[in-house]
C-alpha cells in the first residue's frame, strides 16, 4: 500500500489535520445560572412584557453609559429607527453615513423616507472620516451616523463639532461599543442619540435586543412612544393610575423590549466590565502575537480610545501572500477557526446598488479593505487556549500562503 506523507504544516484545507479538533465560533453569547434564573422569575411574575424589569434595566444602562436617558427597543436596528424617526428625518432630508457598516445603518434612513449618503472611511480605523463627511454635507443634510466599527470610537470630536456647526443631528452606532470609551468619557454620553445591541455575540445580550442613550429628554420621549405605536402612555402606567384612556400621538410601531428579555440584560450587564477586560487582554494578545506573523495587519487604536472590541478585524497585506482573501478565509475556516468578514461596504449591495447606480470605485478606501478583512474569533468566553489555536491557525495558513 503506498501512503502519503503529510507535514504538520500542511493545510487543512490540502489534506492536513487542523490546528482544532472543533470549530470556534467567531463570536458567541455566554449564559450563567443567575441569566436562567432571573428569566424564570420573571416568567413567573405578573408583567411579560411593559413591566418593572424595563425601567430597571433602562435606568441601570444610562447609568453605565452616563447618558441621562436610555430607552430599550426590541433589537439595535429598531433602535436605529427609532433614532432616525426622533432625529426628524423624513422624505426629501439626507444623513451622512459610512458604507463600512451593516446594512442596518444605512436602512434605517431608508426606513424613513430619507436618503442615505456615504462618506468614505479612515485608512487605520475604517470609521467614518470626518473629512469626507465635510465634503458631502448639503442643505439637504439633517443627519449624520458614524459607526464605532469594530467597537473602535469614530472621530466623535470632529464629528460633533461639524454636526453644531451645521445645526445637524448626531445619531451614533454603538452596536459595536457597549463600554467603549472616547477621550475619557463613555460611549453613550456624547452624540445627540447612541444605539447599542444586545444581539448574543456583542457584549451583553437580551437574545435579541437594542438601547438608545440621549441625554435629551425630548428626544428620550419620542422614542417611548414611538417604540410604542406612538402612544402617549404605557399600560403599566395606565394600570397604576386606575385609567384605561390611551391617546395615539404619532404614528410608531411595535417595538418592545419584553420584561423577559430586559431581566437577562440586567444580569448580563453586571458582567460588562469583566467581559470588556476579557475581550480587551484576547486583543492584546492576538495584537503582540500577529506582530510576527508577516501578511497581516491588526487593528489600529487611536491613543484617545479605549475600544470594546466587539471585533478583531485583521487586514491582510495581499501583496506579501500568494492567495487571495477568499481563499485564506477558506483555509482558516478548514483549521476549525470560525472566522467571518465584516463588512461587505453597503453600497455594494444588490439593493443599493439598483436603488443609487452604485458601481464600486465610489469609496476606495472602503473597498480595498474590504478586499483584506477577516474577523478573527473575538468573545468573552474564549479560553487561552482558543486564543492560542486562532494565533496558531494565522500563522499556519499564512506562512504556507506566503511569497
Amino acid at each position: 500500500m503506498n501512503t502519503v506523507s503529510v507535514s504538520p504544516q500542511t493545510l487543512a484545507i490540502n489534506g492536513g489535520s487542523p490546528v482544532r479538533p472543533t470549530p470556534l465560533p467567531y463570536g458567541r453569547q455566554s449564559i450563567e445560572e443567575s441569566d436562567i434564573q432571573a428569566v424564570v422569575d420573571v416568567l413567573r411574575s405578573d408583567w411579560l412584557t411593559t413591566g418593572p424589569k424595563v425601567s430597571e434595566f433602562e435606568e441601570s444602562c444610562a447609568a453605565r453609559v452616563g447618558a441621562k436617558h436610555a430607552v430599550s427597543f426590541s433589537s439595535g436596528t429598531a433602535g436605529l429607527h427609532a433614532a432616525a424617526f426622533a432625529a426628524g428625518l423624513k422624505p426629501g432630508d439626507e444623513a451622512i453615513t459610512t458604507p463600512m457598516t451593516f446594512a442596518a445603518t444605512a436602512n434605517c434612513v431608508l426606513y424613513q423616507g430619507a436618503t442615505p449618503v456615504f462618506a468614505d472611511v479612515s485608512r487605520d480605523t475604517l470609521n467614518l472620516d470626518p473629512v469626507q463627511v465635510a465634503k458631502k454635507v448639503s442643505s439637504k443634510t439633517r443627519a449624520i451616523l458614524p459607526v464605532d466599527y469594530a467597537g473602535h470610537p469614530a472621530e466623535l470630536e470632529a464629528i460633533c463639532e461639524l454636526a453644531r456647526h451645521r445645526g445637524l443631528v448626531v445619531i451614533e452606532d454603538a452596536c459595536h461599543a457597549l463600554g467603549a470609551e472616547y477621550r475619557g468619557r463613555q460611549v453613550g454620553s456624547i452624540a445627540d442619540l447612541t444605539v447599542f445591541s444586545f444581539h448574543p455575540v456583542k457584549h451583553i445580550t437580551t437574545g435579541e435586543g437594542g438601547m438608545v442613550a440621549t441625554n435629551k429628554s425630548d428626544l428620550a420621549d419620542t422614542l417611548r412612544r414611538f417604540r410604542n405605536h406612538g402612544i402617549s402612555s404605557e399600560a403599566r402606567q395606565r394600570q397604576s393610575a386606575g385609567q384605561w384612556h390611551y391617546e395615539m400621538v404619532m404614528l410608531g410601531y411595535n417595538y418592545r423590549l419584553p420584561d423577559i428579555a430586559c431581566a437577562l440584560g440586567i444580569e448580563q450587564l453586571k458582567r460588562l466590565d469583566a467581559n470588556l477586560a476579557r475581550r480587551r487582554a484576547i486583543a492584546e494578545r492576538y495584537t503582540a502575537a500577529l506582530q510576527q506573523i508577516p501578511g497581516v495587519i491588526s487593528p489600529a487604536v487611536r491613543p484617545e480610545s479605549n475600544p470594546a472590541w466587539h471585533l478583531y478585524p485583521i487586514r491582510l497585506e495581499l501583496e506579501k501572500l500568494t492567495a487571495d482573501r477568499a481563499q485564506i478565509f477558506r483555509a482558516l475556516r478548514a483549521e476549525n477557526i470560525g472566522v467571518n468578514v465584516h463588512y461587505i461596504p453597503v453600497h455594494l449591495h444588490p439593493y443599493y446598488r439598483d436603488l443609487f447606480g452604485y458601481r464600486g470605485g465610489e469609496f476606495p478606501v472602503a473597498e480595498d479593505a474590504y478586499s483584506r478583512l477577516i474577523s478573527l474569533p473575538m468573545f468573552h468566553g474564549m479560553t487561552d487556549q482558543d486564543v492560542d489555536d486562532v494565533i496558531a491557525a494565522v500563522g499556519k495558513v499564512l506562512s504556507v500562503y506566503s511569497r
